[in-house]
């Protein structure tokens, strides 16, 4: 019996606000252990929550970038257990009347993963075990967290990981939250069941917890595929768990009983007051958010003709996408920009961290400069590429490089004349090219635009030496 993976996530993104969800210590990563805190994100006796407005404008934006319903009126509730890294013994979160309800990520093969929800709520603090002793570091306790709840429509661990990718992508754009998986920024819960091809009802779920590396999301899911298979093949039975992955081991390993809502005693939070969401605010948030990468990338391919590949390139992090927005302003060809950004300046971004700052030593006005000298026919290509590599090294703009005879091109005596030498001072290339191998004329071209300092027209030039040779 052939066997399908279902699989929902449930995943947990930081906030990048200043402040704490409900007081002002700060939300930096980092310091030194239990520095930023208080009485109130501690949770000692007496103290009382006062939420932050920025945490639901984040939420609502968060809600309106995937397509989801914005609720009127929100509630917080609390949800009960005991762990030595909660210590009020409750989290503050949204189960009844969450901020966004519905919305869906679109993946590439055009399935529309459905969002139950997305809701608000507090970070709980960090346990740290060394040498057999249990620390408490409280100071991501009461950070900023929305939490984006999916249904089960996950089909496979590619879609897995490009629900991740996306959702990682759209929340970054939107600036929101860094989502750095390795800072425990953006986390996943995964949902995984399985059942016969061609059933409609749900098996078993497992929870993998804390999931914060698309690789390792991959490899448990397809090892807790296998083992639910195997369980099931043998005569076993799936028992609702919650687990927790070794990478060391790449196995998964049973935490607790999973847990329904009702275990957690939800109630309505008596120190926080209800959350009103006006539609004009809503209206506001939405006017606020930038293009969307899907939208960017869709327009970049109809609009600009830019090759599929290229724009997801281009749009696969905000700053890219407008750096290259801003050097296309006014030139011929958009393409001429990509390839520059994509075959000289990502060279210098090697990273996938250097490519999120994209902190690159020129402005889009530089660039911009350059191509336009390209469009105006008064430099070629080949003289572009050299002047770029230049420009990213020192910072300055392309006429710090390139003088006015460069730009005063070539007549067709001086033309001819380079490629008579080209032909004469390479006769194996010339042979070469005689005997059937079209390559060879490639180095003659080059020849000839060497000693031209790129000024001659490349493709001019190819059509020369071949008449030449003839």
């Amino acid at each position: 019996m052939k066997y399908e993976l279902v699989a929902g996530f449930e995943t947990h993104i930081e906030l990048a606000t200043k402040t704490k969800i409900f007081c002002s210590c700060t939300t930096a990563f980092g310091g030194a252990p239990n520095s930023h805190c208080c009485p109130v994100c501690i949770g000692l006796p007496g103290t009382l929550p006062k939420l932050n407005r920025e945490v639901v404008n984040f939420g609502i934006k968060a809600g309106l970038a995937t397509h989801g319903e914005i609720a009127e009126i929100s509630k917080m509730d609390r949800k009960n257990y005991c762990y030595p890294d909660l210590s009020k013994a409750y989290q503050i979160s949204q189960l009844y009347a969450p901020l966004s309800i519905g919305g869906y990520v679109e993946l590439s093969n055009g399935r529309k993963i459905r969002l139950h929800h997305i809701h608000i709520e507090e970070d709980a603090g960090k346990l740290i075990h060394q040498h057999g002793d249990t620390y408490v570091d409280y100071n991501r306790g009461g950070v900023p967290l929305i939490e984006i709840v999916s249904e089960p429509d996950i089909r496979s661990i590619d879609e897995a990981k490009e629900y991740v990718e996306k959702l990682q992508q759209v929340m970054r754009y939107i600036g929101i939250s860094d989502c750095r998986m390795q800072e425990g920024s953006m986390r996943c819960d995964v949902n995984i069941s399985v059942r016969p091809e061609g059933s409609e009802t749900l098996g078993t779920r497992t929870e993998i917890k804390n999931m914060n590396s698309i690789t390792n999301i991959a490899k448990a899911m397809e090892y807790e595929y296998e083992r639910q298979v195997d369980l099931i093949e043998s005569g076993g039975k799936v028992v609702q768990e919650t687990l927790r992955y070794d990478d060391a081991t790449n196995t998964t390993s049973s935490m607790r009983s999973k847990e329904d809502a009702h275990d957690y005693r939800y109630f309505r939070d008596p120190d926080l007051v209800t959350i009103n969401v006006p539609r004009d605010v809503v209206e506001s948030l939405k006017a606020e958010m930038p293009e969307l990468p899907s939208d960017k990338c869709k327009r970049y391919i109809e609009e600009l003709e830019i090759p599929e590949k290229d724009a997801q390139l281009l749009t696969k992090y905000r700053k890219i996408s407008e750096f290259f927005d801003k050097a296309c302003g006014g030139v011929k060809s958009a393409k001429s920009v990509s390839n520059f950004i994509i075959g000289q300046i990502f060279r210098r971004t090697e990273t996938e961290a250097d490519k999120e700052t994209f902190d690159v030593s020129i402005t889009p006005e530089q660039l911009n400069e350059l191509v336009k000298l390209i469009d105006s026919g008064k430099i070629r290509n080949n003289l572009a590429k050299a002047t770029l590599e230049k420009m990213l090294d020192s910072g300055k703009g392309a006429l710090d490089f390139i003088s006015e005879s460069d730009m005063a091109g070539l007549d067709e005596n001086t033309v001819n004349e380079l490629c008579k030498q080209a032909i004469e001072n390479n006769p194996k290339a010339v042979d070469d090219y005689k005997n059937g191998k079209e390559k060879a004329i490639k180095s003659l071209v080059g020849n000839v635009m060497k000693n031209s300092r790129g000024k001659a027209d490349a493709v001019a030039v190819e059509q020369k030496i071949k008449e030449m040779i003839s």
